[in-house]
C-alpha cells in the first residue's frame, strides 16, 4: 500500500543503533523501554504517543526514531511522524527526502496519504516527514484537519509516534499533548536545567497530558547503557 520512496543515502542514519547495533546493550534497553511502555498500555490500548523534552539538544527524536524501530521489529506497523515542523530531523535519521510531508497533507488539498508517507528500510515502519517548513505550525497541530488526518492514519497504523518541539521552546507540544494518548518526556544528562523541567512539567500538567514515562538520556556510566526510563503514574 506504502511505496518505497527513494533515500538520500543507502544507509541508515547515524544514531540509529537499533539498526547499526541491534545486539548492543543501549538496543537492548531500546527494548526494555518498548517493554516498559506496553506495560503503560495495559489498561487502556494507546495508539498515539508523542516525544517531546524541556530544552533542544537533549535526544527526542533519536528516542523516538529508535523507539520506532525497536516496536516495528515486533511486527506492530509503526507510523513515525515528524511533527518538529520549526526543525525537523527525522528524515535525517532515515535519511529519506524531505520535499513532501505533514505539511503537505494538512496544508494541499486531494494530497494522497499513500503518496506522502514514506516506507523505510524497516519492516513495517513508516516515516511522515515534516515537508516544508511552514510559517505557522501550532496553527496547523491545532486544526480540525490535523484531527481529521491522526484519524485516518489510525487506520493504516498499529501505533504512531509524533516528534514534537521542545515544550518551552513553543506550544506545539502542548497541542498534542491534548490529541496523542500518551506523552513520553526525554532528559538528557548535562543538558537538562532543573528549572526548565519544572517550567516543562507544569506546561505538561496545564494542558492535562498523559505522561507515561521520563527517559533520561546519556547517562554517564563505564558500561554502554545510556538509556533509562522512568514509569509515571497518573
Amino acid at each position: 500500500m506504502f511505496r518505497q520512496k527513494k533515500t538520500q543515502h543507502n544507509k541508515e542514519g547515524n544514531n540509529l543503533i537499533t539498526l547499526m547495533k541491534p545486539s548492543s546493550v543501549i538496543s537492548e534497553e531500546f527494548r526494555t523501554l518498548r517493554t516498559n511502555i506496553q506495560f503503560s498500555m495495559v489498561d487502556k490500548k494507546f495508539t498515539t504517543l508523542m516525544f517531546t523534552s524541556a530544552s533542544p539538544g537533549e535526544g527526542k527524536t533519536t528516542v523516538a526514531s529508535n523507539v520506532a524501530v525497536v516496536f516495528a521489529s515486533q511486527g506492530k506497523k509503526v507510523l513515525l511522524v515528524d511533527a518538529d515542523m520549526r526543525n525537523p530531523s527525522v528524515h535525517q535519521q532515515f535519511n529519506l527526502l524531505n520535499h513532501k510531508g505533514l505539511t503537505n497533507l494538512l496544508t494541499e488539498e486531494k494530497v494522497n496519504i499513500q503518496d506522502i508517507v514514506q516506507q523505510t528500510v524497516v519492516k513495517d515502519l513508516f516515516v511522515l516527514t515534516c515537508g516544508i517548513i511552514p510559517p505557522n505550525p501550532s496553527e496547523l497541530l491545532a486544526s480540525n484537519k490535523m484531527d481529521q488526518l491522526m484519524d485516518k492514519l489510525t487506520n493504516y497504523f498499529d501505533l504512531i509516534l509524533f516528534d514534537l518541539p521542545p515544550i518551552l521552546a513553543v506550544t506545539d507540544a502542548q497541542v498534542m499533548a491534548n490529541k496523542t494518548d500518551g506523552t513520553i518526556f526525554v532528559i538528557r544528562n548535562g543538558v537538562a536545567e532543573k528549572n526548565n523541567l519544572y517550567k516543562a512539567k507544569e506546561l505538561l500538567e496545564h494542558v492535562h497530558a498523559n505522561v507515561i514515562g521520563v527517559v533520561y538520556n546519556d547517562k554517564k556510566r563505564s558500561s554502554e547503557s545510556a538509556y533509562h526510563y522512568y514509569g509515571v503514574e497518573n
